[in-house]
């Protein structure tokens, strides 16, 4: 059983943004491409891009705070 728990999927661009807000307060957080670790293999990926961020267990309620707080600003600037 993994001590990582996945918080957010998404592509590139969203994947860095958040795990660059998560590095600014001290969440280590690991980014997961399964594609690219496909691709790595020799395997093809269904689907290409999409990446995902796990945080450690002992950091998920922090981390699910930080991702709260940058859900409610992206929202307002659309």
């Amino acid at each position: 059983m993994s001590n990582y728990i996945k918080v957010f999927s998404g592509n590139f661009i969203e994947v860095q943004r958040i795990f660059k807000a998560l590095e600014d307060v001290n969440i280590c957080a690991i980014i997961k491409d399964e594609s690219e670790s496909g691709r790595l293999a020799g395997f093809g990926a269904s689907i290409q891009g999409l990446q995902e961020i796990h945080v450690h267990k002992d950091e998920l309620d922090k981390a699910e705070v930080l991702l709260e707080k940058l859900s409610s600003e992206s929202e307002l600037q659309e």
